[in-house]
């Protein structure tokens, strides 16, 4: 292997890809780039794949082929555990840096670590450069030196510390390939989803989104962000997940919009910093109850009642509205997630980890320290919780945010005769069951009762 390393241009590194599909406003490309040439990798880790649905699957594949239409085709995709893929493909350009942007998960930095070791094995080097976030998880800490566990002063306190400017353009980059990996034998195959639509993926599509985005919606993002009946968001939580857009050159952006909706936007994009921060001082937080006191709750095992849910036929038109458009589109809007992840731990009395599972099943933008930690927040048991006795009513919800009940009717067409508000209470308009919409499962006042006197009982 030494001898034929030797023929490599010692001045070529591999930039390895992973959450940061893009080639603007990305330190790591430029650290690489000053090297000499760059030879573009992105691993298949079967850690990450296999637990992946097929919506998450299928979008991170139709990121990767737009990205690769940027490199001109010289993307290198390997499959395999990134400990020995990566240093196999480094091995093959003779190249002594592998450069990345850190990763801030749980398991991204025990893999990196992995990764590090095997490269250091054979005097290669893993460069971290940049992060997805405008300010690296761990950075912000209280006066005690601690981190934060209440969003308020987390946000003042990312706001103080500020962020840097967008990375410089990287310029005319010399990308090189190693001839395996590029001719497509290594890409996995796209899942069929049937009739899920997905949004045109990539660095372009998402750009093209924000400037509609900031020259449309914006300006009334504060009062529109909760209306799902409305095109009020940004939808680009995708585009976040997967880096195709980073969020300082969001931040940037926002800087010259002088206006109540910028601000808010701002504070959006703060709640998904704050989640990353608190998954990096609390992995386990994941997947375990940040307040273990909620955890002795009654909760009811995974039936009938959450197949329902799941499916959206639950008989409460916005709960259903919201599920059947996460089997649609692999998205859901942000207040209907708070409705329906109310609704399932709260009226259906299931644990809220059963529902990220769930979504993160199903979502293109699943996030997990912005999934977990929000159905956390919802179930009362996260930093920064809702209180458990805020139960979300799903009646009048859906009258307040979907009030002429156009949301409904495109998501649950059984209702589409119904006009107006009418659309979330079948069961008082005439006709309302005609078209095979089923009946409400739960007395939601009842199971609301229910829920209260058991938080009741753990509190005690």
């Amino acid at each position: 292997m030494a001898a034929r390393e030797q023929d490599r241009d010692p001045r070529t590194s591999v930039l390895w890809f992973r959450r940061d599909l893009r080639l603007s406003d990305h330190p790591a490309l430029l650290a690489a780039a000053a090297e000499g040439s760059v030879l573009p990798l992105f691993v298949i880790d079967p850690a990450l794949w296999k637990p992946s649905g097929d919506v998450r699957r299928a979008y991170l594949l139709r990121s990767l082929r737009a990205l690769d239409a940027s490199l001109d085709g010289n993307l290198v995709v390997e499959a395999g555990d990134p400990a020995q893929v990566v240093d196999d493909v480094a091995a093959r350009v003779g190249a002594r840096r592998v450069h990345v942007s850190a990763d801030a998960g749980p398991y991204g930095r025990r893999r990196d670590d992995a990764v590090a070791t095997a490269l250091a094995g054979h005097d290669r080097e893993l460069v971290r450069t940049g992060t997805p976030y405008a300010i690296g998880p761990g950075t912000i800490l209280n006066g005690s030196g601690k981190p934060f566990q209440v969003f308020t002063p987390f946000s003042r306190a990312w706001n103080e510390h500020g962020w840097p400017a967008p990375a410089a353009d990287p310029g005319d980059v010399d990308w090189v390939h190693d001839g395996a990996g590029v001719d497509g034998s290594h890409w996995p195959a796209e899942p069929d989803l049937g009739d899920l639509e997905l949004p045109e993926a990539g660095e372009d599509a998402a750009f093209a989104r924000w400037h509609d985005f900031l020259d449309g919606a914006l300006a009334d993002y504060d009062g529109e962000r909760n209306r799902p009946d409305h095109d009020g968001t940004s939808q680009l939580s995708h585009a976040l997940k997967w880096g195709e857009l980073h969020p300082r050159t969001l931040l940037a952006a926002l800087r010259a919009k002088r206006s109540v909706g910028a601000e808010t936007y701002r504070t959006e994009l703060c709640w998904r910093e704050f989640y990353a921060d608190v998954l990096w001082n609390r992995p386990e937080s994941a997947r375990e109850y940040y307040r273990p006191q909620l955890a002795a709750m009654n909760y009811e095992p995974v039936g009938e009642s959450f197949t329902a849910w799941a499916e959206g036929r639950t008989g409460f038109p916005v709960v259903d509205a919201g599920m059947r458009q996460l089997r649609s589109v692999g998205w859901v809007h942000n207040r209907v997630r708070m409705i329906v992840a109310s609704f399932l731990v709260k009226d259906l009395h299931v644990d809220w980890r059963s529902g990220a599972r769930e979504f993160m099943h199903w979502l293109r933008d699943g996030d997990l320290a912005s999934n977990n930690h929000g159905w956390q927040w919802v179930a009362g048991s996260g930093t920064d919780a809702s209180p458990f006795f805020r139960i979300f009513n799903p009646i009048t919800q859906g009258q307040k945010f979907d009030p002429d009940g156009s949301y409904v009717r495109r998501w649950v067409p059984e209702l589409g005769h119904l006009a107006g508000k009418s659309a979330h209470t079948p069961w008082d308009a005439p006709g309302g069951y005609d078209h095979g919409y089923p009946e409400r499962i739960v007395d939601h006042a009842h199971e609301r009762q229910v829920a209260l006197e058991d938080y009741a009982r753990v509190k005690g």
